[in-house]
């Protein structure tokens, strides 16, 4: 019983109670730093035990029933120590590792101390042998998990742990999967603002913006000249000063860029590190791609923490289970919304999908099935698909 629950007991939950000061299981630990001694103190005790009943049961088989009842006997005895000795106390402790393994740590302990000499000279010979082998006996620590077996652990927890925080758990082991690009706004859907327009149409725009950060470009969003912080908007109000086009222009804040393809979990210690809350992703030639903010990378890992007027536009749930979603929606979004699976990788946005599957221009009217969801295109615009239906899987209608 004391072998296999020692070698069966989860370290991981050892190493736990060890630093909640639990003497038993910091006890396990340095045993167990040493397997080969260990195991020769406790299959020293087990052999030992075993021939010394099998010379007795011999003896005593011989001296009352005579010579031929000496195979008899030793089929009994080999039954019984099969049974309980083996087979039952081992499927015990194989069952209940910690239980028994807390039970017999201190004998297990004191025996070592005892017979420590023994030991050490039956563990040099057999450690020698090993050398032959080129296998080398030392202390043992205990192996770090990879994030995979980590990711595996976390499954593991289910009924033990809340589903929420389960997946933000998952959601942190694979922020290293997802890319600053996979997340970003779209340059053609960041709000901002051209300089070189009237002062009253960028006033009305100040006025209704609701985000804090406005971005400030001419003509293009390749143009950028900065960003506008709305509540040094309200501060100049406030004072009673005039917001015109020169004093937005002299209150702009330096833009941060990041490349694209930087891992989530990167941007998110940049993000840390310099103090800023969003970035302009640009590619090789230095050209905007989107924008990612710091809510974008939270919400990998926690998910809809706030009430998202925009994807709450661009995903329309319908009265039979499907759903109207701009073709503009990222797809991790959209999974994120609808619980679907669709493909993440290769294209990022529902439209990308859909025409690299039709291998062809988007047609109104046109239906195509993904990952088994059959998608009919609603509306075209400029050789995009503006609006698509998704509807759920085949099986699950059924």
């Amino acid at each position: 019983m004391a072998e296999t629950a020692l070698m069966s007991v989860n370290r991981y939950r050892m190493r736990h109670k060890a630093r909640m000061k639990k003497n038993s299981a910091s006890l396990i630990l340095r045993l167990l730093k040493r397997p080969d001694r260990l195991l020769g103190m406790i299959l020293i005790g087990n052999n030992i035990s075993n021939i010394v009943a099998s010379a007795i049961a011999t003896v005593l088989a011989a001296n009352i029933w005579g010579a031929a009842s000496v195979v008899i006997s030793t089929a009994i005895l080999t039954i019984i120590v099969l049974i309980f000795s083996e087979v039952a106390p081992k499927t015990f402790a194989v069952l209940h590792p910690e239980r028994v393994s807390l039970a017999v740590v201190y004998p297990i302990y004191y025996l070592l101390k005892i017979f420590s000499p023994f030991v050490w000279m039956i563990n040099m010979i057999a450690n020698g042998i090993l050398l032959i082998f080129n296998v080398k006996v030392g202390n043992r620590q205990l192996e770090p998990l990879s994030r995979d077996e980590l990711r595996s652990v976390v499954y593991d927890t289910t009924g033990k742990m809340s589903r929420q925080y389960q997946n933000m758990l998952l959601g942190i082991l694979d922020l290293n999967k997802v890319r600053v690009d996979d997340v970003m706004i779209p340059s053609h859907q960041i709000l901002g603002i051209d300089i070189d327009l009237p002062w009253d149409t960028i006033k009305k725009q100040l006025i209704t913006a609701s985000h804090d950060w406005m971005p400030v470009y001419r003509e293009n969003m390749n143009q950028l000249l900065g960003l506008f912080h709305l509540r040094e908007m309200a501060g100049g109000l406030i004072s009673g000063k005039a917001l015109d086009k020169e004093l937005v222009l002299k209150n702009l804040h330096e833009p941060y860029y990041v490349p694209e393809g930087t891992p989530l979990h990167t941007q998110l210690l940049h993000f840390q590190r310099m103090r800023k809350r969003l970035a302009f992703v640009v590619d090789e030639y230095g050209e905007i791609r989107g924008l990612v903010t710091l809510e974008d990378i939270l919400e990998e890992i926690v998910g809809e923490f706030t009430t998202n007027v925009d994807s709450t536009n661009k995903i329309d749930v319908q009265k039979d289970g499907s759903f109207l979603v701009d073709g503009a929606v990222t797809l991790r979004e959209l999974n994120r919304v609808t619980k679907f699976r669709l493909p993440l990788r290769g294209p990022r946005t529902l439209n990308g999908l859909i025409c690299e599957y039709l291998e062809a221009l988007p047609h109104t009217g046109t239906c195509v099935r993904i990952a088994g969801y059959p998608i009919e295109i609603i509306q075209v615009k400029e050789n995009l698909v503006e609006v698509a239906q998704i509807f759920p899987k085949a099986s699950e209608e059924l």
